[in-house]
């Protein structure tokens, strides 16, 4: 269902930055200019909103992840939480270089923070003095604040949703490089063209962050959905398929058994056939023989 005007309005995600500050391309998505700022068309943002959610619920159901991005401190709690509603992967804190462009480095990296917590739950990290241990402590918060929405990213995401690609120029820029589809907010003061899904909308608010991160996540959700389906019927065919097979295979069985009874039964009548004509020429023999005898008998 598509997000209500009035809930964007609501939002404020109707309000974009000072117009002395606007970027050309998004000329398009504003609505019209008031005390120096810059209205935009919320109509466009709901058609906008919707071919993302389109795009996010087809990754979704092609069993992809949507790495949610959002870094700014308005927007790292309603990231981080549609995220885990989402039971995806998310970055709030800060985008480390090569994030994407250097997953390998980034993967270390999780192994080593895997490698820490094994050590503090099997007891190897009572053997180490007392500096050590908080060495180990501080190297583990560390990768936790940094790393700790992709602990489970085995590999590279289907997608970006952005917050603010201004902000994460970095992480779009490597998207792109990769060839990584984003969704992202865009505010009147960004270049809309750099994104492969643009929803014009207030990017420094708070309510509006929410309301958009809110309606991905729902998409997301519908399309994970859509995806276990598809793999119960596709393991239901196959069960199907095994269960035919198995009919099949017993069929062929019991008809190559009943092949079998019949050829045994036919040799079993053929050897008896054969001992009784066996049986009756010794039978005629022993008979003539025993003519012969007393044939000769009568003769002497």
């Amino acid at each position: 269902m598509a997000v209500r005007i009035e809930d964007l309005l609501n939002a404020g995600a109707h309000f974009g930055h000072l117009s002395r500050r606007w970027n050309p391309q998004m000329r398009k998505y504003i609505f019209m200019k008031r005390n120096g700022i810059h209205i935009i068309d919320l109509k466009k943002t709901q058609a906008l909103l919707g071919e993302a959610k389109n795009a996010a619920e087809r990754i979704a159901a092609d069993g992809k992840r949507i790495l949610y991005v959002g870094t700014k401190k308005q927007a790292r709690d309603a990231v981080r939480d549609e995220a885990l509603r989402a039971g995806t992967n998310y970055v709030v804190e800060r985008w480390l270089g090569g994030m994407l462009t250097n997953f390998s480095t980034i993967r270390r990296s999780l192994k080593r923070l895997d490698q820490i917590e094994k050590m503090e739950s099997d007891g190897t990290a009572d053997n180490l003095t007392k500096k050590e241990r908080l060495m180990l402590s501080r190297e583990k918060d560390r990768l936790l604040r940094v790393l700790g929405g992709i602990v489970d990213m085995s590999r590279l995401p289907g997608a970006l949703f952005v917050v603010d690609i201004r902000k994460e120029r970095l992480a779009v820029k490597e998207a792109k490089t990769l060839g990584i589809p984003v969704v992202a907010i865009v505010d009147t003061n960004v270049n809309p063209l750099v994104v492969d899904y643009p929803i014009p909308a207030n990017d420094d608010s708070l309510k509006t962050i929410a309301l958009i991160s809110k309606e991905i996540t729902d998409a997301v959700i519908m399309g994970k959905e859509a995806s276990k389906a598809r793999e119960a019927d596709v393991a239901a065919a196959e069960e199907s398929q095994k269960d035919q097979d198995v009919k099949q295979i017993n069929a062929e069985t019991i008809r190559t058994r009943r092949r079998t009874r019949s050829r045994r039964k036919g040799r079993e009548a053929k050897k008896a056939s054969d001992e009784k004509e066996v049986a009756e020429s010794a039978a005629t023999v022993e008979a003539q023989d025993e003519g012969l005898k007393k044939s000769a008998t009568q003769d002497s």
